[in-house]
């Protein structure tokens, strides 16, 4: 039975145009059948309709975190977002969110926002493409003395990683999950994406490609 949450999140993606079907090139050079572009968030509609997506997937864990970190850039305005939706929701909680480069002068530093000291920390963030940007927010999570708990992504490619030009059997998701010990929650999958094309008339004619894709480089779930 298809995930309600996903199903919807996968359409309205498709609507909105962040979510596109074609032949992609990814970072890693493959040719995708699929790009999923959240910089196409790019209203205060789309916005919106994707931190109501991101909180219906994390409600039945919002007991497990105490603050929202969003890992600059567009963890920036996820994590603001989010936290909007989630105070909507009943559960109203502070956010973060770190600068590329330190400040010298007013509050200074590389971290804006609610202190992470002594708090549990979930990271939002679009994607976890290699997991540069998930390792780099834990380092200086601890540092400021918080605890990483978990990462919010919208949508797990369960696709392979990459190291140098080897195919890894893991994908960057089950490395953080393994490495770092943190529960990673997606708004959606690729699995919900193959399934989204394979009963969505409209995406039907792309079903054979994501699933080919999935074939080639997915990894079990």
């Amino acid at each position: 039975m298809a995930d309600r949450t996903a199903a919807d999140f996968i359409a309205f993606a498709v609507q909105a145009g962040v979510l596109r079907f074609g032949e992609f090139k990814t970072k890693a050079g493959r040719l995708s059948p699929y790009f999923f572009n959240a910089g196409l968030f790019d209203d205060g509609a789309k916005l919106d309709r994707l931190a109501q997506a991101y909180v219906e997937r994390l409600l039945p864990h919002a007991a497990d975190f105490d603050l929202v970190f969003g890992p600059a850039y567009k963890g920036i305005t996820l994590a603001a977002a989010l936290a909007m939706q989630l105070a909507r929701a009943g559960h109203n909680k502070p956010y973060a969110y770190n600068r590329k480069e330190a400040k010298d002068h007013g509050e200074g530093g590389m971290l804006v926002g609610a202190p992470l000291q002594g708090r549990r920390v979930l990271i939002v963030d679009d994607v976890i493409s290699a997991g540069t940007s998930v390792r780099e927010s834990i380092a200086m999570i601890r540092a400021a003395g918080g605890e990483p708990v978990a990462v919010a992504i919208a949508l797990d490619r369960q696709e392979m990683g990459r190291a140098g030009d080897q195919d890894l059997t893991e994908s960057a998701v089950q490395q953080v999950q393994r490495e770092q010990g943190l529960a990673v929650h997606a708004i959606a999958t690729l699995a919900d994406l193959l399934d989204f094309v394979q009963h969505d008339p409209a995406a039907r004619q792309h079903a054979g490609a994501v699933q080919a894709y999935r074939a080639r480089y997915g990894v079990a779930a």
